[in-house]
């Protein structure tokens, strides 16, 4: 029997037309999500969640989180355990969706830690600082990753502001008494908190980092080291296409956090930089300048030297309280090809090293990070993220060689 093909037709769009039907009232059957674009500006304030909330808000991970600690340090879910207590906390931040160039860095935690192996308890004195930090009289613990959406910048964004108060708020393990020593803390709150150490992730997680510290701390300096401003205003690059999210990226972060007050403005400085400008003239100078930076070009090592960028930094910042940053494009690409935003001529693992040495004894650090790290752009013997990894090395010596509440009896806020 041959069917005709108008009736053929009639009766494929009757089968279609029931499939669709079908298709709609499932999905009217699913629960309805609200989106939240707000991007909060100036004080930060964090959704009020009781602790009876704190598991079902953070016990999750990503496919890209860590299954293991930095230098075998003892690791726990601190989000969700609040019993936890510690001194100075590594966490991971795998976020890169606010990137300009090549993506990857949501693998650098992961990275870093991997490269961290060869570092122990055991083995990890420091002979250039005379530490071992990790047999110090200071508790030092890998907190894990923050969970973090990579489909909206937006809830990203207050994801790791909230993760990092929540981080902030926990107990240090190490009180004061214990070192005899009498001062008063340099927190807002009158208390002590432990300092975080976060493992980026692109450069944008540092301004969830200042806003956590904005709300217990005043007059925050940054150290920036990178080969990059990062202090772009976003309306010198609109477009057509601009929304509220796109202000947000690895370029606009220290832009942002000085609209909200978050940076103390004429004691901050950038070092390492080598980047092209935009326009014709000096524009993106004059707007740092405006946010609060003082600037130190990576060529300037071939005449001053590493001692020299120490005392020019050390006179920057003097004693206030410091965010210590560390892009690890500062270093040269030939050295350190796993990230997102290559320049070439860039400084030395040895030299960056011997500047951060050089800056011990003279930081009140509060918090920091290295960030950047892009695993799929690395080489074979993973040279980027053993250096992220040794920087790390470097920055927690220096934090337990000067507790908080030493800092405090040299520094009143």
């Amino acid at each position: 029997m041959i069917i005709p093909i108008k009736s053929m037709l009639l009766f494929t769009l009757l089968q279609c037309a029931i499939i669709l039907a079908k298709r709609i009232e499932d999905a009217e059957m699913l629960p309805k999500v609200e989106h939240h674009v707000q991007q909060p500006t100036g004080a930060y304030e964090e959704s009020p969640i009781p602790d009876s909330q704190r598991a079902e808000r953070w016990n999750f991970d990503t496919q890209f989180s860590n299954m293991f600690g930095f230098a075998h340090l003892p690791q726990t879910k601190c989000l969700t355990d609040w019993s936890v207590d510690y001194d100075i906390a590594i966490v991971g931040v795998p976020f890169d969706t606010a990137v300009s160039y090549r993506p990857g860095a949501r693998f650098g935690p992961r990275a870093i830690r991997t490269a961290s192996s060869r570092q122990t308890s055991l083995r990890s004195f420091n002979p250039a600082l005379n530490i071992n930090p990790y047999q110090a009289n200071t508790k030092i613990i890998d907190c894990g990753d923050i969970p973090i959406t990579p489909f909206d910048n937006n809830l990203a964004l207050k994801q790791m502001t909230e993760g990092y108060i929540d981080l902030l708020s926990h107990s240090i393990a190490t009180p004061p008494d214990s070192r005899n020593t009498r001062t008063s803390a340099l927190a807002k709150d009158g208390k002590f908190h432990p300092r975080l150490v976060s493992l980026g992730g692109d450069h944008s997680i540092a301004l969830s980092s200042l806003r956590a510290l904005g709300s217990l701390y005043q007059n925050v300096s940054v150290i920036h080291f990178d080969s990059h401003l990062d202090t772009w205003n976003p309306s010198t690059y609109r477009s057509h296409w601009m929304s509220e999210q796109s202000e947000f990226t690895h370029g606009t972060m220290f832009w942002l956090a000085g609209q909200e007050g978050l940076i103390n403005n004429g004691s901050s400085i950038h070092a390492g930089l080598r980047t092209r400008l935009s326009g014709t003239d000096y524009f993106d100078y004059e707007e740092d300048k405006r946010v609060g930076f003082m600037l130190i070009e990576a060529s300037e090592i071939d005449e001053i030297g590493v001692k020299g960028i120490v005392e020019r930094i050390k006179k920057t910042v003097g004693k206030n309280l410091v965010y210590l940053s560390i892009d690890i494009d500062v270093l040269d690409p030939g050295l350190a090809p796993g990230t997102g935003t290559p320049e070439t001529g860039g400084w030395t693992s040895r030299e960056m090293k011997s500047i951060l040495r050089g800056l011990d004894g003279h930081l009140n650090i509060v918090g920091a990070d290295i960030v950047e790290v892009s695993p799929p752009y690395d080489d074979q013997a993973e040279s980027t993220a053993l250096a992220a990894a040794d920087f790390i090395f470097e920055i927690v010596s220096i934090m337990a060689k000067n507790p908080l509440y030493d800092m405090a009896s040299m520094k009143r806020v």
